[in-house]
C-alpha cells in the first residue's frame, strides 16, 4: 500500500509544483521588458488565478467519481463522468469567453494600477481568456486520469505544457517583439498542446479498457453523451462539484482578505506575510501530492467495497502525514532564515519576518490534516461534509480575527497581525478536526 501511496503521490508533487510555472515564466520573460509589464502580468495572473481557482471542482469532483467506478470496475461509467465533467468545462469556458468584457470592466475596481499598466493587463487578458477551454478541459482529464489511479499522465502533460509555454513566450516575445500580446499568445499554444496530448493519452487509455459495455456504445456516440449526460446523474454530479466551489470560495476568500488585512497594517507587513504564505504554499505543494493519492485509493476501495483496505490506505496517509509534518517543521526552523532569503535580499523585511517564524513552525502541525482529509473526503465523495467544515472554519476564522482585534483594541500592527496568523491556524486546525470526526460516517460508511 505505502508504494501504491508513493506511486500516485510522486507524480502529483511534480505536476503541482509546475503549475505555478505558467505564471513564473512569464513574469521572466516581461520582466526585461519595463516594470509596467512586471505590475501588468502580476495583475493578469492573478486574475486568472482567481478565475480558474473557483473551478477546481471540476479536478477534484472528476476524480472522486472516477475512482468510484474504478473500484467497481464500472468502465463504461468511468467514461460518462469523463464525458460528463468535459461537457461541463466546455459549457463554463464558453461562458467565460461570452463575458469576457464585463469581467475586464471589473478589473480595475479589483486592481490597483497605473493607466498603462491596466491596459497592459487587459492586453494579457483578452489574449489569455482563449484559453479557458483547453484550461477547463485539462482540470477534468487530469481528474478523471488521477481517479483511473494514473498520476504519471497528468504529470507528462503538465511538463510539455510548460516546456511549449516557455519555447513559444520566448519566441513570440524577444524573437517577433509581440509585446504582451505574445505572451498571452504563448500561454494559449501552451495550454491547447497540453489539451491535445490530454486527448492523445486519453485515446490511447480508452482502446487499453477492452470493455464490452464501452464497446457497445462505440457505434452509438450519440447515445453515449446522452447517457452520459442523463439528468439524473447530471445533478449528482453538479451537488458534488457545487459543495466543492462554494468550499473553494470560502478558501480563497480567507487568503484574499490575508493579504488585504496585512495591506491595511502596513506595507512592511504586506511584504512579510507575503513572503511568510510561501512557506505555507510549499508544504501545500507536497501536502496536495498525498492528498490527491488519498483521491484515488479512497474512492477505488470504496467503489470496490474494500472496507479493510480503505481504512489501511487512510491510516497510512496520515502517517505519512504526520512524517512530513515533523520533517517540514524541522526544516523550517534550521533553515527559514536562508528561505526568506530566496525570496529577497531586503535586510530589514527578512529582519521583520524573523519576529513571525513561530507561526511558520506551526503550518505543518496545525494544516497536515486539512489537506488529507480534503483528499479522503473527495475520494468518498463526501463532499457535503467537507464543505460544512470550511464554512465552520472560515466563520471561525473572522470570528477570532475581529473578535481578538475588538477585544484589544490596541494600534499595535505587531499584536494585529499576529491575531491574523492565530486566526488562519485556527481556520487549518478546523477543518481537519472537523472532517476527522466525521470519518467513520461518512467515509469508512460507504465501503460496507
Amino acid at each position: 500500500m505505502n508504494s501504491r501511496i508513493l506511486g500516485l503521490a510522486l507524480p502529483n508533487i511534480v505536476t503541482n509544483i509546475t503549475v505555478p510555472l505558467l505564471g513564473m515564466v512569464d513574469m521572466a520573460i516581461v520582466g526585461h521588458l519595463s516594470g509596467d509589464h512586471i505590475g501588468a502580468i502580476a495583475i493578469g495572473t492573478q486574475l486568472f488565478n482567481l478565475i480558474y481557482w473557483n473551478f477546481g471542482f471540476l479536478r477534484m469532483g472528476t476524480s472522486g467519481f472516477t475512482a468510484q467506478a474504478f473500484g467497481a470496475e464500472r468502465w463504461d461509467e468511468a467514461v460518462k463522468i469523463l464525458i460528463r465533467a468535459c461537457a461541463i468545462a466546455l459549457g463554463i469556458a464558453v461562458l467565460l469567453i461570452a463575458l469576457q468584457w464585463p469581467i475586464s470592466l471589473a478589473v480595475p475596481h479589483i486592481f490597483e494600477g497605473s493607466n498603462h499598466v491596466l491596459s497592459l493587463a487587459l492586453t494579457y487578458f483578452f489574449v489569455r481568456i482563449w484559453a479557458a477551454p483547453a484550461t477547463l478541459g485539462l482540470y477534468a482529464i487530469k481528474g478523471w486520469f488521477i481517479g483511473m489511479q494514473d498520476s504519471k499522465t497528468p504529470m507528462w502533460i503538465a511538463i510539455a505544457l510548460n516546456c511549449v509555454n516557455i519555447l513559444a513566450s520566448l519566441l513570440f516575445v524577444l524573437m517577433l517583439e509581440w509585446d504582451m500580446f505574445g505572451v498571452a499568445l504563448g500561454t494559449v499554444v501552451a495550454n491547447y498542446t497540453g489539451l491535445l496530448l490530454g486527448i492523445v493519452f486519453l485515446r490511447r487509455k480508452l482502446k487499453k479498457m477492452d470493455i464490452r459495455s464501452i464497446q457497445r456504445n462505440q457505434n452509438n456516440l450519440i447515445t453515449l453523451i446522452k447517457e452520459a449526460l442523463h439528468w439524473q446523474d447530471m445533478r449528482r454530479f453538479f451537488k458534488v462539484n457545487s459543495d466543492i466551489f462554494l468550499r473553494t470560495l470560502c478558501l480563497s476568500g480567507v487568503f484574499t482578505f490575508i493579504t488585504a488585512a496585512s495591506s491595511h497594517i502596513s506595507d512592511q507587513i504586506l511584504a512579510v506575510d507575503a513572503l511568510l504564505l510561501q512557506f505555507f504554499t510549499l508544504f501545500s505543494y507536497i501536502m496536495d501530492g498525498f492528498a490527491y493519492a488519498g483521491e484515488s485509493l479512497v474512492g477505488r476501495h470504496i467503489g470496490a467495497r474494500q472496507k479493510r483496505h480503505l481504512k489501511l490506505a487512510v491510516r497510512l496517509l496520515i502517517i505519512w502525514g504526520l512524517a512530513l509534518t515533523v520533517v517540514f517543521t524541522g526544516l523550517y526552523a534550521a533553515f527559514g532564515n536562508q528561505f526568506l532569503h530566496i525570496f529577497t535580499d531586503k535586510e530589514d523585511i527578512i529582519a521583520a519576518a524573523g519576529g513571525y517564524m513561530g507561526w511558520v513552525l506551526a503550518i505543518p502541525i496545525c494544516g497536515f490534516a486539512a489537506f488529507l482529509f480534503d483528499g479522503i473526503f473527495i475520494g468518498a465523495t463526501a463532499t457535503r461534509t467537507m464543505r460544512n467544515a470550511m464554512f465552520v472554519a472560515t466563520a471561525a476564522f473572522f470570528v477570532i480575527y475581529y473578535g481578538l482585534k475588538e477585544l484589544y483594541g490596541t494600534a499595535d500592527i505587531h499584536l494585529w497581525n499576529n491575531i491574523l496568523w492565530i486566526a488562519f491556524l485556527v481556520f487549518l486546525i478546523l477543518r481537519g478536526l472537523l472532517q476527522a470526526l466525521r470519518l467513520r460516517k461518512d467515509v469508512y460508511s460507504q465501503a460496507e
